[in-house]
């Protein structure tokens, strides 16, 4: 048999590894998202409320905080707009999904065993986990900041229509082309730098934190590689990445959010640091962590969500496990 026929007689992850591992990861982060997506709408409508720019700028003059606490905020929206509401933005938040989470996945295993490369006893030391996580959800991050844009931006409009604001989008794809025609090219990565700072700072909790933990329970404890090993991982990096990921969340999603000239540039904050030293300085440092208890309460069931469904995909599929 011939080298390009033997090449041929492979199963497809061995012939196409990266692929296979984008597209499993895909197919997992998918499904998280849409299980867990209800969270991450009441996680961004706590973010942008009581903003101190937007009073000073008199655009929400007369305007009450329409919610408190995350159940409030879920109940808000159900009532006043519809079940359905719920899952605003779910379309492209599954887009950016399998655009991240695809990069993100094949980056971080790709740094892991050939770049940084294991120890001799097949571990990974902790310090080149953190460097893996955060290269990775940078990267994974900055290819889909177009997808992130728009989700927030949609997540808003039901919140727009109540305050007698009109619609700014019909649809996913009517959003991409209306922030193409006005800002162009560059208006698709408005907010793409907290948003990669964010994601590396995620990544560095939901990464790193999962593949240590793992491999520390795998090699310090009875357990095998099994669902209970990965269960046990996937919760303590749900946490880690909430606690770490929230500030710079909330900066990403006010700078997102915010209103823009015609030239594409925001009236409310020049840049992340200018977002990050106004939030603190008219709302105090706790509201770095505003939709803290929803963000962990979606990290959360999401981590354990896709955890267990992206090792099962791979077991399946005769991939060896992560």
């Amino acid at each position: 048999m011939s080298p390009a026929e033997e090449e041929k007689s492979l199963p497809l992850p061995e012939r196409w590894p990266r692929a296979s591992k984008f597209a499993l990861s895909a197919c997992a982060a998918a499904v998280a998202e849409l299980v867990t997506f209800p969270l991450d709408l009441t996680k961004t409508r706590l973010q942008v409320q009581g903003e101190a720019a937007v009073h000073r700028s008199g655009a929400a003059a007369g305007q009450a905080v329409p919610y408190r606490g995350m159940l409030r905020t879920a109940a808000g929206i159900v009532q006043e707009e519809g079940l359905r509401k719920l899952w605003q933005g779910a379309t492209p938040a599954v887009y950016r999904h399998i655009v991240y989470s695809g990069v993100r996945m094949v980056a971080y295993e790709h740094l892991r065993d050939s770049v940084l490369g294991r120890s001799e006893d097949e571990s990974f030391p902790f310090w080149k986990a953190v460097v893996g996580g955060m290269f990775a959800g940078a990267i994974g991050q900055f290819f889909a900041s177009p997808t992130d844009l728009v989700k927030v931006q949609m997540q808003m409009e039901g919140k727009r229509k109540l305050e007698g604001k009109p619609l700014r989008f019909r649809g996913v794809h009517h959003a991409f082309m209306k922030i193409l025609s006005e800002g162009g090219i560059r208006g698709l990565w408005a907010g793409w730098v907290p948003n990669v700072q964010r994601a590396a700072l995620v990544n560095m909790g939901d990464l790193t934190t999962y593949d240590s933990v793992k491999h520390f329970l795998l090699l310090n404890t009875p357990l095998v590689d099994n669902s209970v090993t990965h269960s046990v991982a996937s919760c303590c990096s749900g946490l880690v990445a909430a606690v770490l990921g929230t500030p710079a969340d909330v900066v990403k999603t006010r700078i997102m959010n915010q209103p823009r000239d015609k030239q594409g540039r925001g009236l409310l904050y020049k840049s992340s640091m200018d977002c990050l030293i106004q939030t603190v300085q008219g709302e105090g440092f706790m509201s770095l962590y505003k939709g803290f208890i929803p963000t962990w309460m979606r990290m959360a069931p999401w981590s354990l969500v896709f955890w267990l469904t992206y090792e099962q995909i791979r077991r399946i599929c005769g991939v060896s496990s992560f």
